[in-house]
């Protein structure tokens, strides 16, 4: 249709409408960002000033008044202390009632860092911000992006489709990013919606930013470890880096970051005794500070498991005394601390129970599971308290549909004392079965397995029905390892599958799952499966060499903390893959390469004296380690480490350095180092009753060498080995008397014969004499299901051959086999061993 002049007119008319009115708005706009109102609104020293503004100019204020206001309400609280702050008064005021209709209508117009800005202040705002954030999502500034992001995290909305969506953008945006502020903001926020290869490559950019920057801020590292904490993932690199960061920033150190340190810490499964040896000195100096429920349940968490026992006991007094106070959260940390402490104070545990009746109904199922555990644990034995466990134990099991909480409720149930299997316990067991994964089902087992021994001697229709749960349980596991075809999903699994069921049923069927997903081991996770050969303590073959195989291809790529623990499996194994100097060399090589750079920051002094005793079990001493080691200011940095690490901790670190030491002195005597665990040893060393079947050995040995004065038992060789039994051989293999020799006996009770470390006592042997260390080999001794000797029993036997012994091993095994069922077996089997021509 051809226009008309009259039309085209119209049309001229109308477009110039809409540039004047255009015009107009943006003009107004202007006008008001710069006009007197604006600058009142920020100029306001009080909230009272703003509610006053927002009230007289109601008519005037446009979405620029709106969101300056909403910002500088935020900005007077946040100056103010967190007990000073008056968000209730804010919130409850007229005036804000107006800024919250306001900006919701106004929203549309609002910049998109007001927007933002808005919501990350202003939670009550949420609804009709996060809309319109959404609408403008791919518009967002990097900062915006992380602030919106960290605005829902906190609200919740962890898997919501809106995470999704912003995780795609830092997908595609993430080699723009070079602020490591807003991608710790962006980790954690999105940490519950990504892939494992997205997750990995956050890590390496994280990695790569905080090693650019020279000063970075507390908050940022803690933000990496709480990620890291959200994928459940201890990546040793970043680990490292934040603690480096925590141990700089001590003015950021008080009690709540601490604890948190801490927190995270425990979960990852990492420690730092630099950091523990820092927070214990700010915690004891400020001890007096924390006199509120709060701050003492943070203080008693992580001072009190490393205190001496002075503040130990100041402690747990003032805990006693705070106990009333204690919300329900509190004292289960309370209970967690003192069962982690060891805690055997009846005081206070009658104290926390006193206080647990009325808290009971406040825990969900998995933290009345944690109690109940915490409680039996701490050997608590009020029967009132157990029997409202019980009952509350039960009202979750009838109403719980998951797995995960059935499992955990069963395996807990199974620990309280004169525990019962109830018909309800049998059937949501074998209802559930089907669903649960490897831990779950693990749980249920230990359960049944403790009901089982309990209830053989007590009610013979429920033992029966436990054993064919069982039967069903041991039927699901074994499915689910014959279906698995990914290899990293099963080492996920089976890290929290352990004890007797894994042990004696699972095992084998593990390992026929393992060899069939062989080509699935990486460099990636070798040290996941390296943890599962070392629990499971078999020696396959084809397992080992393909660990050997993909470390030695990819050693650059692996941490060099695990391959610690990669050695570890190798050495206790006593296993040599096919190139075993090249593979122990290369892992070597790659640890000490660099010592100041990697292994310092790597391992503390209580990681190389546990990676000095490693290697020398497999036979190497690195020299520029075992001087490192046995060096007196490490050894004195090293006492002042152990200060702070669990008793079991240190009894392993004083073990290891012990034999690492003597090790040394035996094999490298060319190092110069000296022998100093002299008296170590003599307070250290067990001296307990000899066995019977120490007994019996000691009266057949004296029957085939012709008396008891032939013979030792229990005796104490030179480095304090123990060997089961000792006895002289002239040239011509006839026994030398230990009366002729001028050496007392000991009691046969149990008396150790001790020699002095210079052989001072010990008598020189005719020419031709030999002495004979004769020693039984415990399963412990063996690779389970093997003949193959463990390392410490090779090392045991390389020593005391160094000492001039001829080692005699016998095998449980052979002792204990149908062949050897006789007394007159038994003596032809030693005098064989005895007597045989070397």
């Amino acid at each position: 249709v051809a226009k008309t002049p009259e039309m085209v007119i119209h049309n001229k008319m109308l477009c110039l409408r809409q540039v004047c009115l255009f015009t107009l708005r943006h003009c107004q706009a202007r006008t008001l960002s710069n006009d007197l109102l604006l600058s009142q609104i920020n100029s306001c020293t009080h909230e009272d000033e703003v509610f006053s503004l927002i009230g007289r100019n109601k008519a005037r204020l446009s979405e620029k008044h709106v969101g300056s206001a909403l910002n500088v309400l935020w900005q007077l609280q946040k100056k103010r202390p967190l007990p000073l702050r008056t968000s209730n008064y804010i919130k409850n005021h007229s005036q804000f009632l107006t800024l919250h209709i306001l900006a919701k209508n106004k929203v549309e117009h609002m910049e998109n860092e007001v927007v933002v800005d808005t919501l990350y202040n202003h939670d009550s705002l949420a609804g009709a911000l996060v809309t319109e954030a959404w609408k403008r999502l791919e518009r967002l500034s990097l900062p915006a992006l992380s602030k919106f992001a960290l605005c829902l995290y906190k609200q919740h909305m962890h898997f919501s489709p809106l995470i999704g969506k912003i995780a795609h953008i830092v997908d595609m945006k993430l080699d723009s990013i070079q602020d490591i502020r807003i991608l710790s903001v962006l980790m954690i926020s999105i940490s519950d919606v990504i892939s494992q290869s997205f997750r990995d490559r956050l890590l390496q950019k994280a990695e790569q930013l905080l090693g650019a920057e020279d000063e970075v801020r507390f908050n940022y590292a803690k933000r990496i470890a709480l990620f890291l904490q959200n994928v459940k993932l201890t990546y040793h690199p970043l680990l490292e880096k934040c603690n480096k960061i925590f141990l700089k920033s001590a003015c950021h150190l008080d009690i709540h970051n601490i604890s948190l340190i801490f927190g995270l810490y425990e979960q990852l499964g990492f420690d730092n005794a630099e950091f523990r040896l820092v927070a214990k000195q700010l915690l004891s100096e400020s001890i007096d500070d924390y006199n509120d429920p709060e701050t003492f349940t943070k203080l008693f968490f992580t001072l009190g498991p490393m205190a001496g026992p002075k503040v130990r006991e100041r402690l747990l007094v003032t805990a006693v005394s705070m106990a009333e106070g204690f919300s329900s959260h509190q004292v289960l940390v309370m209970l967690k601390t003192m069962q982690k402490m060891k805690c055997r104070n009846s005081h206070l545990l009658q104290k926390m129970v006193s206080i647990l009746h009325r808290h009971l109904d406040n825990y969900h199922v998995l933290q009345l599971v944690k109690l109940t555990q915490y409680l039996v644990l701490l050997r608590c034995h009020n029967l009132e308290l157990f029997d409202k466990l019980k009952k509350l134990l039960f009202g979750f099991l009838k109403s719980s549909v998951i797995p995960a909480d059935i499992a955990a409720i069963i395996r807990v149930m199974a620990m309280l004392p004169s525990s019962q299997v109830e018909e309800i316990i049998i059937n949501k067991a074998t209802a559930v079965l089907p669903q649960c994964r490897l831990p779950h089902l693990n749980c249920i087992a230990t359960a049944l397995v403790k009901w089982n021994h309990y209830e053989q001697l007590h009610w013979q229709n429920t033992s029966e029905l436990c054993a064919k749960l069982l039967q069903k349980l041991n039927d699901c596991g074994f499915q689910r390892l014959q279906k698995a075809n990914n290899l990293d999903l099963l080492l996920e699994e089976l890290t929290y599958v352990n004890g007797e069921w894994f042990e004696e049923v699972l095992c084998e069927e593990t390992m026929a799952t393992c060899q069939r997903l062989i080509d699935q081991v990486t460099w990636a996770n070798v040290l996941q499966f390296s943890f599962l050969l070392i629990k499971t303590n078999r020696r396959c073959v084809l397992l080992l060499d393909r660990i050997a195989s993909v470390t030695v291809q990819n050693i650059d790529k692996i941490h060099p903390f695990e391959i610690y623990f990669i050695l570890y499996l190798f050495s206790i194994l006593n296993y040599d893959p096919p190139a075993n100097e090249e593979f122990f060399e290369n892992c070597i090589q790659h640890l000490i390469s660099n010592l100041s750079k990697c292994i310092l920051s790597c391992f503390e002094t209580h990681h190389l004296v546990l990676l000095g005793h490693v290697l020398a079990v497999a036979g190497y001493f690195p020299p520029i380690l075992i001087k490192m080691i046995f060096n007196v200011s490490f050894l004195s940095k090293l006492d002042t480490q152990l200060e702070v690490l669990s008793d079991t901790s240190k009894q392993k670190v004083h073990s290891c350095l012990m034999k690492l030491n003597r090790a040394v002195c035996l094999e490298c005597p060319e190092l110069h180092i000296p022998w100093f665990h002299e008296r170590y040893c003599q307070h250290v060393l067990f001296k307990g009753k000899i066995n019977s079947l120490r007994q019996h050995v000691h009266r057949m040995l004296a029957e085939i060498l012709g008396g008891s004065h032939y013979t030792r038992i229990s005796v104490l060789t030179p480095y304090y080995y123990e060997i089961d039994f000792e006895c002289i051989l002239d040239k011509n293999k006839r026994p030398l008397s230990y009366m002729a020799q001028n050496i007392l006996l000991d009691d046969l009770e149990g008396i150790h014969l001790r020699y002095d470390i210079k052989d001072a006592r010990r008598k020189a042997l005719p020419p031709g004499a030999q002495r004979i260390a004769l020693e039984f080999l415990d399963p412990k001794a063996f690779s389970k299901d093997s003949c193959h000797m463990k390392g410490e029993s090779a090392v045991k036997k390389r020593h005391l051959e160094m000492l001039g012994y001829r080692v005699i091993q016998i095998p449980h095994f052979e002792w204990n086999s149908m062949v050897l069922s006789t007394k007159d077996a038994q003596l032809e089997y030693l005098k064989k061993h005895l007597y045989e021509t070397q």
